[in-house]
Formats: structure tokens, sequence, C-alpha cells
């Protein structure tokens, strides 16, 4: 049985104050809950920060990104070494804000934030080996723009991309890599994909997966929906066979709203 897993992206909100507090909120509001595994993702200045809040409960830390060199001259960036250091378990890697794949109409910054991130399929499946190596658990994102849907591309586009992440990774590099669905054209604009085609696509994801691993490897892999993940339809989503729990963006950044969701997904 796959334990569920709602993770908190705080993108960049939160400064070391507002961090605290609003990790404080978390625990308090999660601390009766159980069957759900519960990591949150502050801005990296509020690592070391929230790690104190929540060294002692069952809450785990994880970063938004990383840098697959271990050190050297790459201004701006942080290494696996330096998450760890901070207490980080997890990693998000290739969310489409990074990828410069962004926003509900597909050319809103894309060419922009694909110049200044750059993210691609080439370095997230870097960073995924770069990641397991050196100890972190990747929540690695994939997903289609709105155009993409509309012209019927959503299968291929999400099966390439999964591919491609997961290429050249051994069996035990993709053991405990957790894999997040996130449809650019949901992200931060209040739609959510249907929880029923949500789910086929995730079922997809695995089908990939079972391709690329195994069938054991896939059938434990978690797959987690995320794009305007909320408590009013949260119930839905996690109700899919498929869909192993939340990576969620603005629902995260309110206590109550987050530990609802957290409620919801460990409900079975």
């Amino acid at each position: 049985m796959r334990i569920p897993i709602m993770a908190g992206n705080w993108k960049m909100n939160c400064d070391n104050p507002a961090a605290i507090e609003l990790a404080q909120g978390i625990v308090a509001g999660s601390a009766s809950l159980s069957g759900c595994e519960v990591i949150i993702c502050p801005p990296f200045t509020a690592l070391s920060a929230v790690n104190e809040v929540i060294k002692d409960t069952p809450i785990a830390l994880g970063g938004q990104n990383f840098f697959w060199e271990p050190e050297g001259a790459f201004t701006g960036e942080i290494a696996a070494d330096m998450l760890l250091a901070c207490g980080c378990e997890y990693v998000i890697i290739g969310h489409s804000e990074r990828r410069g794949r962004f926003g509900a109409t597909d050319e809103d910054f894309t060419k922009e934030l694909r110049a200044v991130f750059g993210d691609n399929d080439a370095t997230v499946n870097r960073k995924l080996k770069a990641a397991v190596d050196a100890g972190l658990k990747p929540i690695v994102c994939c997903g289609e723009l709105l155009s993409e849907r509309e012209q019927g591309m959503t299968d291929a586009i999400v099966s390439d991309q999964v591919r491609a992440m997961l290429d050249g990774c051994s069996k035990d590099q993709l053991t405990g890599v957790t894999i997040a669905y996130e449809p650019v054209w949901a992200i931060g604009t209040g739609e959510v994909c249907d929880a029923d085609e949500a789910n086929r696509v995730c079922g997809l994801i695995r089908a990939v997966a079972a391709e690329v691993a195994g069938r054991e490897i896939a059938e434990a892999m978690r797959i987690l929906y995320g794009g305007s993940v909320k408590p009013d339809n949260v119930e839905g989503l996690m109700a899919q066979p498929e869909i192993d729990g939340g990576l969620v963006g603005g629902a995260s950044l309110k206590a109550d709203s987050f530990c609802t969701l957290i409620e919801v997904a460990g409900r079975g």
C-alpha cells in the first residue's frame, strides 16, 4: 500500500518570521492527523528556521530546486549537501516554473523564464540522478501546456517527459522517486484537472515508469497531482486510485487549508 504524500511548495513566499509562523501552524494543525506523509518546501532562506520548528515532528523538509554539481563557481545555485545540511529529505525537480513552461496562457513569460531558469528534460534527468546519489528524495514534475492539451498531445508530452526524467537511472536510483503530474494550465490559475482525467494521466505515468523500471518499482512509486489543489476539490482527487497525494502551491500557504488537505489524504 502506498502511503499518500501532501507536499507544500511555498514558492517565493514567506520571510523567516512568516515561515516560522506558518510551520508552527501546520505542526499544530496536523498533530492529531495520521495516514499521510507531510512535506513542506520553504524558500532556501527559511529552510534552517523551518527545520527548527519541525525537527521533532513527522513533517519532512524539502528544497524547491538545486544544482547537480556538489560545489563550484555557480553563483546563485545551491548544492544537494547544502539542502541536507539544512535538514532536507526531499527536493522538487523540474517544476514548470523552472522549465519555462509557465502560466495559463502558453506564451506568458515562456521564453524569458526558459532563458533565466533553464530547466529542460536533460537537466531534470541530471538533477534526479544527482539528488538520489546525494541522499535526497526527488519529487519530479511533468505536465502539458494548455495548447498541447487542446491539440490532443497530453499523453505524448507527459510520456516523453517521464521517459526523459528516468532515462539511464538504475532501479536502485528510482526506488523512492516521486513523480508529480502538474498540468501547466492548472498551476496557480484556479483551474483544476477533472479528477477522472487526472487519475488517467497519473495511471499513464505509472505505466511509462513500469516500462523503464519494471512493474514492481512503478507500483510502489507515489504519483502526485498538482494544480490548484484546494480543500473544496481534494476529496475527489484523493479518491482516485492512481493519485497518491498532492503537490500544493497556494493552499499550502495557509495552515488551516493545508491541514484540511492532509486530513483528507490521510483517510485513505
